[in-house]
């Protein structure tokens, strides 16, 4: 039987939808796709990339801290983009300045559309406790 640890940001919608932001089990951290919405669970930044950008990865990094780790303790990052021509060297360049000189797994994947109207991308990710 698998023990596991959940993390929720508080927000009124993960109620709503039944997830959590991040499952642990066995040393392995599984964080569900993140965008750009603040602690209020309202949407951040529309029609501006990097704004979103920036904030998916906070939100990132808070369900880390959640656990109790750090960005260097992700293994592997899934990008999902709504247009991936024109935001990919942008989305390339704010990737490499999160994870410094980490080097995690990672694929980026074009989308037709993702969960709400405005998102231009999402961050699921795994990383590890040890």
């Amino acid at each position: 039987m698998m023990n596991g640890k959940t993390y929720n940001h508080g927000v009124a919608w993960e109620e709503e939808y039944g997830l959590s932001q991040g499952y642990s089990a066995n040393g392995t951290i599984y964080i569900s796709g993140q965008f750009s919405h603040d602690m209020q669970g309202l949407f951040v930044g529309e029609g501006d990339f990097e704004v979103q950008t920036r904030q998916t990865l906070e939100n990132l990094d808070r369900v880390l801290e959640g656990f109790g780790v750090t960005r260097s303790n992700i293994a592997e990052m899934e990008i999902f983009l709504t247009n991936p021509q024109e935001h990919f060297e942008q989305c390339v360049k704010l990737f490499k300045e999160y994870v410094g000189d980490h080097r995690p797994a990672g694929t980026l994947i074009g989308v037709s559309g993702l969960a709400f109207p405005h998102q231009l991308i999402e961050i699921r990710a795994v990383a590890h406790t040890d």
